[in-house]
């Protein structure tokens, strides 16, 4: 089987500890295709995004954490997961996974 993120239907994007672009998915590559697309890969993330984001990520650069939120852009609704990566305990990067939600997303409690 090929990497996962190689045939997952969502963005799958990576960052390294200094915020560098160390991978990008199919997907990602064509979600961020206007702006360079895979030619992202060795670009620091946070020269890509403005204020209030860029700060939010140089904070989890430097603290690592989670952060999950929702977005909406030309009537389509997806789900922004950053997370940190790391290996053997230490922390080795971030990951942004992102993808579409359905409408109306169907919402269950189980007990």
């Amino acid at each position: 089987m090929n990497n996962w993120s190689d045939i997952f239907e969502g963005a799958v994007t990576i960052c390294n500890p200094d915020g560098i672009i160390v991978y990008m998915n199919e997907k990602s590559r064509k979600q961020f295709s206007k702006y360079g697309g895979g030619d992202l890969i060795g670009k620091n993330l946070l020269d890509c995004h403005p204020e209030p984001s860029r700060s939010k990520l140089s904070e989890m650069l430097q603290v690592p954490s989670t952060n999950t939120y929702t977005i909406e852009k030309g009537g389509t609704k997806k789900i922004i997961h950053q997370s940190p990566l790391f290996e053997n305990g230490i922390f080795n990067g971030l990951v942004e996974i992102s993808f579409e939600l359905p409408d109306p997303l169907p919402h269950f409690i189980r007990d």
